[in-house]
């Protein structure tokens, strides 16, 4: 796809977006099911079935996905499609490209051992490798870009509001 595709592709979502912007407000949603055996939690992804589990630094088996290693990924996945697109509307050439995440987690707060340890990464590093020939102003804005537009990383750097409620089946 070029740039002139995605733009006319694009062109009539964007137009609706302004036209009637409650248009653009989704809400996407995900399910889980604890009712599996073990500590684990199956995830329906709408493709497949994701089994979630403990990792083994918590005492896991390692045979499952960690939670921690799947928001990496779908740091990676956002960053790696938002990179391709914006790289396709700016018109930056990309022969190929990687896309890296990393966070640092300290377990003894998930798993209480040090109540002053914060549960949860207490850093993400997210890099990418791009084999391209464009000058290096069209690859800072590419990255600029690229943070403004993916989605997933703007939700990490930023923190959305969040809520969590129980209620009897």
């Amino acid at each position: 796809m070029d740039a002139a595709q995605l733009r006319q592709m694009q062109a009539p979502i964007k137009e609706r977006y302004k036209t009637d912007p409650k248009t653009a407000l989704i809400t996407l949603k995900a399910k889980g099911s604890t009712d599996s055996e073990g500590i684990a939690c199956k995830v329906e992804t709408g493709r497949a079935i994701a089994m979630a589990g403990l990792h083994p630094a918590t005492g896991g088996s390692g045979l499952e996905l960690c939670s921690g290693d799947m928001l990496l990924e779908a740091l990676v996945a956002c960053a790696g499609v938002t990179l391709k697109s914006v790289a396709t509307a700016i018109e930056v050439p990309l022969k190929t490209g990687n896309v890296y995440a990393e966070g640092d987690l300290d377990f003894r707060g998930t798993l209480g051992v040090d109540k002053e340890t914060p549960v949860g990464f207490a850093e993400i590093r997210l890099r990418f490798e791009v084999d391209t020939d464009a000058p290096q102003d069209k690859l800072d804005l590419l990255l600029k870009l690229t943070e403004r537009y993916c989605v997933v990383y703007q939700t990490i750097k930023n923190g959305p509001k969040v809520s969590v409620s129980m209620q009897r089946m």
